[in-house]
C-alpha cells in the first residue's frame, strides 16, 4: 500500500512539473526573446533561493544542536565528532548515489564557461545541495556559497538547455543563478550582481545587467520572505566611522592582503596533499577529518561556516568564544583570547583543506569571510591592548576585515565592499571598505596573479581571465581553422609542379614530404619567384635546392596562444602543423585573427 501511494505521488508530481514545462514551452512562442530572458530569471531566481534555503536552515539547525548537547558535555566532544561523520556521509553519497564523482568548487562554473560553452551537467541541481549540507552542516570547516552558486549556475544552464537557448544566453542565464545564490545567501542583490560579473563573467555588455539584476532581486525577496535574521550574516552597526583610525585600515589591508596569499597557498597545500595521497577514498576521509576534529578540539570556532562566531566577535562579550574550550577558565584574560583569535586565523586555511581534501564538499566564501572577521578583531584588539589606541573600533574592524580577505582571496574588491555593506544595513564605512579592499586586493595580485579559484585553471589554460585577448584565444579550437588539403609534393619531384601549385592555388609554402608522411621541409613561394620566368632554371633545378627548413614547427596539441606567439616570432604568415609527430596540415596568420575577430564579439554575453 504505501508503494501504491508513492507511485501516486511520484505521477501527481511528473504531471504537475510537466504542465509548468508546457505553459513556460507556450509562453516562449507568446512573447519576445528578451521578455523570456527576464521570465527565466525570474524562475532561476526563485529555485537558487529555495536551495539556499534548504542549505541554510539545515546548516543552522545542525550548528545549534551541537551548541545545545555541547553546553553539558562542557568539552568540545560533540563539535568533533559531527565532522568526521558528516565527511563519511558525503564520501558514501558521492560513491553511491553521484556515480563516484563530484565537482566542487566554484572554479568549475568558470570551466564550464570556457570549455564546455556554458554547460553545466544536470545533477549538480542536486548533487551540490546533498553533498554540502552533509559536510558543512555536520560542522566541515567550509562554506555554502560555492556550493549554493554551483547550483544556481546549474538551474541557469540547465534551463537554457531545456528551452533550447543560445550559448550567450546559456551563459547569461547560469550568471543569473550565481548571483540569485549569493544575493539569496546574504540577503545582499548588489553583492550578487557585482560577483556574477566580477568573477564568473569577464566580458559583458550593458544590456546583460538587467535580467542579472532581476535574479539577484528576486534571490533576495526569497531570502526575505523565508529565512530569518539569525540564519543570515547580518549586522547591526552601532560605531561610526572615524577618520583619525585610517592608518590603522591601512594598516589591516596590507595584512589582509598577506593573509589571503597565505590563505591560498596554504589551502592550496593541504587540498594537494590529499589529492596526490594514494588511498582508499574512506580512508582519505578519515584520515582528514580525524585531523579536522583535532583542531575544531583545540578551536571549536573551526566547526562549521562560523558564522555565529563572527556575530560573537562583533558583540560586546567576545570572551565567551573560550566558553567550552581548553581555555575556558581563562575567559576573563583579554591577551589570552587575542592569542586564540590569532592561532585560529592560521588554522583556518588547514581546516578548510583537510574539509575538502579529505571528501568533503564545500568552498571557500564563508572562511574568507571567518578569516578576515578574526584578522580584524585580532588588529584592534591588539591595538586597544599594547596602549597603543584604547579607543579602537574593534566591530568595524571586525567587519571591514572580512572585506579584506574576500577581496583578496577572491581579486573581487567591489565585491567585498558592497557585501560588507549591505550585510551592516549602511554605508557608513563604506571609505574604510574601499581602503582595506583595494590594498588588500594590491598585495594579494602582487604575489598571486590569479584568485584561488582561477589560478589552477589559468596555468592550464582552462579559464577566463582578466586578459580579453587571451580569452578570446582559448575559444578558438585550432582543429577547426587548420587546412589538411594543403597540395605537398616528394623530393623526387621537379620544380615545375611547384611553379603549378603556386599558379593555380593562394598557398604560399608547399610541404615537402616522403613516403611517410614525414615533413622534410618546405618550399616558399618567395624563394621561387625568380624562377617561373626562367624555364631553363625550372628545368634543372631539383626541389631540395629551394626547399628550406621551416621557420617553426607548430604541433595541432599546442595551444592558439603558443601558437600566435610562435607566429608573432617567427614573422611567418604560414606554419606547416604537426599531429604525432607527422605532418597534419597548414595554418595561416590570417585565420587565426579572421577567427579572432568573430570570436571576440561571441564573448561579450548581452
Amino acid at each position: 500500500m504505501p508503494t501504491k501511494k508513492a507511485s501516486v505521488t511520484k505521477i501527481i508530481f511528473r504531471n504537475f512539473f510537466r504542465r509548468i514545462e508546457q505553459s513556460i514551452s507556450l509562453l516562449k512562442e507568446r512573447i519576445t526573446k528578451r521578455q523570456f530572458i527576464y521570465l527565466a530569471a525570474v524562475l532561476i531566481a526563485i529555485t537558487s533561493g529555495f536551495a539556499v534555503i534548504v542549505l541554510k536552515y539545515f546548516a543552522h539547525q545542525v550548528f545549534l544542536f551541537a551548541t545545545y548537547v555541547n553546553t553539558y558535555l562542557k568539552l568540545p566532544y560533540i563539535n568533533s565528532i559531527l565532522p568526521i561523520v558528516g565527511i563519511l556521509l558525503t564520501v558514501f553519497v558521492v560513491k553511491h548515489f553521484l556515480g563516484g564523482e563530484l565537482e566542487k568548487g566554484s572554479s568549475k562554473i568558470l570551466y564550464a564557461i570556457a570549455k564546455k560553452g556554458g554547460f553545466i551537467n544536470k545533477k549538480q541541481m542536486y548533487a551540490q545541495i546533498m553533498t554540502s549540507s552533509l559536510t558543512v552542516g555536520l560542522g566541515g570547516s567550509a562554506g555554502l556559497e560555492s556550493p549554493i552558486v554551483i547550483t544556481g549556475a546549474a538551474f541557469g544552464s540547465n534551463f537554457a538547455q531545456k528551452y533550447h537557448l543560445t550559448q550567450k544566453e546559456r551563459v547569461l542565464l547560469l550568471a543569473c543563478g550565481v548571483a540569485a545564490g549569493i544575493s539569496a545567501a546574504f540577503n545582499a542583490p548588489i553583492a550578487g550582481v557585482l560577483f556574477a560579473i566580477e568573477v564568473v563573467l569577464v566580458d559583458v555588455a550593458i544590456s546583460a545587467f538587467i535580467p542579472i539584476m532581476i535574479s539577484a532581486a528576486t534571490g533576495a525577496l526569497v531570502s526575505t520572505i523565508v529565512l530569518k535574521e539569525d540564519v543570515l550574516l547580518y549586522f547591526k552597526q552601532d560605531e561610526h566611522y572615524d577618520y583619525h583610525n585610517i592608518v590603522y585600515y591601512i594598516i589591516l589591508g596590507v595584512l589582509a592582503g598577506f593573509a589571503s596569499v597565505m590563505y591560498a597557498r596554504h589551502f592550496r597545500a593541504v587540498e594537494g596533499f590529499f589529492h596526490r595521497k594514494k588511498m582508499k577514498v574512506y580512508n582519505k576521509a578519515l584520515l582528514g577529518s580525524a585531523i579536522l576534529a583535532l583542531l575544531i578540539f583545540l578551536s571549536p570556532t573551526l566547526f562549521g561556516e562560523g558564522y555565529e562566531s563572527i556575530k560573537t566577535l562583533t558583540s560586546s562579550n567576545p570572551n565567551v568564544l573560550l566558553e567550552n574550550t581548553l581555555f575556558d577558565k581563562h575567559k576573563g584574560n583579554e591577551w589570552v583570547l587575542l592569542l586564540f583569535v590569532g592561532a585560529t586565523v592560521l588554522l583556518k586555511a588547514v581546516a578548510s583543506g583537510l574539509t575538502i581534501g579529505a571528501g568533503g564538499n564545500g568552498g571557500n566564501f564563508a572562511p574568507s569571510l571567518f578569516m578576515g572577521s578574526y584578522l580584524g578583531f585580532f588588529v584592534a584588539k591588539f591595538f586597544i591592548l599594547t596602549g597603543i589606541n584604547p579607543n579602537m573600533p574593534v566591530a568595524n574592524f571586525t567587519v571591514v576585515g572580512m572585506a579584506g580577505i574576500l577581496s583578496g582571496l577572491f581579486h573581487a574588491p567591489l565585491t567585498a565592499i558592497f557585501l560588507i555593506g549591505e550585510i551592516t544595513g549602511g554605508y557608513d564605512l563604506m571609505v574604510p571598505l574601499m581602503i582595506v579592499s583595494s590594498i588588500s586586493y594590491a598585495v594579494s595580485k602582487r604575489f598571486e596573479s590569479h584568485s584561488i579559484d582561477v589560478k589552477g585553471l589559468a596555468a592550464k589554460d582552462e579559464a577566463y581571465t582578466s586578459d580579453k585577448d587571451r580569452n578570446v584565444l582559448l575559444n578558438i579550437d585550432v582543429n577547426k581553422i587548420i587546412t589538411t588539403d594543403y597540395s605537398t609534393l616528394t623530393i623526387t619531384q621537379s620544380l615545375d609542379k611547384v611553379v603549378e601549385i603556386f599558379s593555380t592555388s593562394n598557398q604560399k609554402i608547399i610541404p615537402i614530404l616522403d613516403e611517410k608522411n614525414t615533413l622534410l621541409g618546405i618550399v616558399e613561394y618567395d624563394n621561387v619567384k625568380t624562377y617561373i620566368f626562367n624555364p631553363y632554371r625550372i628545368k634543372f633545378t631539383p626541389i631540395e635546392e629551394v626547399m628550406t627548413a621551416p621557420k617553426a614547427l607548430i604541433n595541432v596539441e599546442d595551444g592558439m596562444i603558443d601558437i600566435l606567439k610562435c607566429f608573432d616570432k617567427t614573422k611567418a604568415k604560414e606554419l606547416p602543423i604537426m599531429k604525432h609527430g607527422v605532418y597534419y596540415g597548414c595554418l595561416t596568420k590570417l585565420k587565426i585573427l579572421e577567427k579572432y575577430r568573430i570570436k571576440s564579439k561571441e564573448l561579450v554575453i548581452e
